[in-house]
């Protein structure tokens, strides 16, 4: 339980609702009820809570689940997919290949279009999901991208100092090439907002081609080399907590992974690191 100097944890209401005895508001009611119990002591309606504290409701132990806690996940999305839960279309989506969770759901940290590919965030915590995407937090996106046509420094000065798209001013905030030659290179690129198609949209007012786009980076969280476009991989409670800090949060200091939840992910990062069978048949044949 936080001690009053640092509002550590989540609240309590969404800790509960998490776990499906209700919703937010109904848990809110729970706790003015004097229903819950924080460490023996009769819970406070907004206190703060992390996954070491022995919660009770109506008497009975809150379950240790791993939807108890914050989760974050990483996918590295291949072109093709959408960002919306159903599609009309029946084309695939990103949550097709993502894990079940018992309780709650995944949202998505931002959003890439249907040809774009690389890096998207998932959690089960609506707070930090709304905290990485809102413009206050200031969280940098960075693509690499390749271009058709012609850009010379006189472009990149203008696509740096900011150019007017149909739904306000944007900018680059840093573009660095990256190869190729002629008429067909590579750039890496920084935003510093989520606007639809923002990235596509501040090229082609250049007159020039976008024809890959690929996200690498949010923030401090890059694309692990071992993660394969359309892999996944959870990220560990220190890998979350430095997320917080990167969204202007205070860290959760949730509880430790049990025996269980750190064998699940040893399993899942070893599985990710060996090669596709492909390749593994072409090795013997090389061999």
């Amino acid at each position: 339980m936080s001690d009053g100097t640092s509002p550590a944890g989540e609240k309590l209401q969404k800790v509960l609702a998490r776990t499906g005895l209700g919703s937010r508001r109904e848990m809110e009611r729970a706790i003015e009820a004097g229903r819950v119990t924080v460490n023996g002591q009769v819970a406070e309606l907004g206190e703060r809570v992390s996954g070491e504290d022995h919660i009770e409701f109506d008497g009975r132990r809150l379950p240790e689940t791993e939807e108890n806690r914050c989760r974050v996940i990483l996918y590295n999305k291949p072109v093709g997919e959408i960002c919306s839960r159903h599609d009309p279309e029946g084309r695939p989506t990103v949550y097709d290949r993502l894990p079940r969770l018992r309780s709650g759901r995944w949202i998505s940290v931002g959003r890439l279009d249907f040809n774009t590919s690389g890096l998207l965030l998932f959690t089960n915590s609506g707070e930090l999901a709304n905290k990485l995407m809102h413009p206050s937090s200031v969280i940098d996106r960075e693509y690499l991208v390749r271009i058709q046509g012609q850009v010379d420094d006189e472009v990149k000065k203008r696509l740096l100092a900011g150019v007017l798209l149909e739904d306000g001013a944007a900018r680059f905030t840093d573009i660095v090439e990256s190869g190729g030659e002629g008429n067909n290179r590579w750039f890496y690129c920084v935003v510093m907002e989520g606007r639809n198609r923002e990235v596509r949209r501040l090229w082609e007012s250049q007159g020039v081609r976008v024809s890959r786009l690929k996200r690498v980076r949010y923030g401090s969280v890059f694309i692990p080399s071992h993660v394969r476009v359309g892999q996944w991989i959870e990220m560990e409670p220190r890998e979350i907590d430095d997320l917080c800090v990167t969204a202007g949060m205070p860290k959760l200091g949730q509880r430790p992974l049990t025996q269980a939840e750190k064998q699940n992910l040893q399993r899942q990062r070893r599985k990710l690191r060996k090669p596709p069978a492909a390749a593994r048949r072409g090795k013997s044949q090389r061999d």
